[in-house]
């Protein structure tokens, strides 16, 4: 079987030797580190995740740091959603474009004070891309990747796992805020967010020192809650419609067609980059979308694009796809063109095993 090379170019993180004493099957490369992809199997490790609660090394989720009296207009500039009513403390699901209004990450922003955020991306490299806009503007802002490195508890049982960490106050932290706990005498920014449907935390481990500690104190706060090593699941972010950057949607595609509009106030974003592209598309509207897709019969893992078929015509592609054991189905992502993606609309799908018939849904599945 192949394996990964070592190499600088593929860095390790500070949870990697916690990850591989949990017995991690899989990796990817997702911002030039590796992340995990599989423990015990892909459907035994979902059925833990929606059951119980596991602990993800996602230090993939590389930030962006952005800092400075011009702060706040960067970051204005770099995505359409109006950013002016944002506080410290909150967090942001982000779309960010380039001036065709193309994606170029949907990342979370993380407003650590009025002049200073933390962009914590997709895979992509968003970096040097916002550092490009700030040179080419001569904005009066700093942008570096910090050593941050987000550790997500997710699962039903996270608040209990996490409390005993962190104390009873975590509790009280609302979705897409954050606040600041103690862990060893270093103060963490804690959000509630993550990517999965079943509810959790992010800890954004400030420093590599205290990665594997951390990593340890949850396991052995958690012993009688079922705690397990984890990831982001295949089965169970498609089930809950939660978009893959790369895989689902790429520069080719404007945040209306990836189905994100709704995170997007083109008309009061004002310095928005790709603003005037982005007011024509909703203007007009897309002539393709994400569509939620039920797919029949047998299928094989979907490691490349699927043309989604009517009548012998192309009219779009299943990007992600994968059975569901809770909803009996095979689950899939796709992008639609707009004579074909009414929910019932009958289509057919050419997976390498052979033609699989296909169904729009009207929603995800969770």
């Amino acid at each position: 079987m192949a394996t990964i090379a070592p190499s600088r170019r593929v860095r390790r993180t500070p949870f990697s030797a916690g990850v591989e004493a949990a017995g991690v099957k899989g990796y990817t490369v997702y911002n030039r580190m590796l992340l995990p992809t599989v423990f015990e199997s892909i459907t035994a490790d979902y059925r833990h995740l929606k059951d119980h609660v596991q602990v993800w090394d996602v230090a993939v989720e590389r930030q962006v740091e952005v800092r400075g009296p011009d702060a706040a207009r960067l970051m204005q500039m770099l995505t359409p959603r109006d950013l002016r009513g944002m506080l410290p403390g909150q967090c942001y699901y982000v779309p960010m474009v380039d001036e065709t209004g193309g994606m170029l990450n949907d990342p979370v922003a993380v407003k650590l004070a009025e002049d200073r955020y933390w962009i914590s991306i997709a895979d992509s490299d968003l970096l040097l891309w916002v550092k490009a806009v700030a040179l080419g503007f001569r904005l009066d802002v700093l942008v570096d990747e910090p050593d941050v490195s987000p550790l997500a508890v997710q699962g039903p049982k996270a608040d209990d796992l996490m409390a005993r960490v962190f104390g009873e106050e975590i509790r009280h932290v609302r979705f897409f805020r954050f606040g600041w706990f103690d862990f060893q005498g270093r103060s963490l920014a804690i959000a509630r967010s993550g990517y999965s449907k079943q509810g959790g935390f992010e800890i954004y481990v400030d420093g590599t020192d205290i990665g594997m500690p951390l990593w340890d104190a949850l396991f052995a706060a958690g012993e009688d809650l079922g705690v397990r090593a984890g990831c982001p699941n295949l089965i169970e972010r498609i089930e809950g419609g939660l978009l893959s950057y790369g895989n689902d949607m790429t520069r080719d595609n404007t945040p209306h067609e990836a189905g994100l509009g709704k995170f997007c106030n083109t008309h009061t974003a004002v310095g928005c980059i790709g603003r005037d592209a982005l007011l024509r598309v909703a203007k007009e509207g897309p002539v393709q979308q994400i569509r939620p897709i039920a797919i029949g019969g047998d299928i094989p893992p979907c490691d490349r694009v699927w043309p989604l078929m009517a009548g012998g015509k192309r009219v779009g592609q299943v990007t992600s796809a994968a059975r569901s054991p809770d909803f009996g189905v095979n689950v899939a992502i796709g992008m639609v063109r707009m004579t074909h993606w009414d929910a019932g609309t009958v289509l057919e799908v050419e997976t390498p095993d052979g033609m699989r018939p296909a169904t729009v849904q009207d929603k995800f599945w969770i």
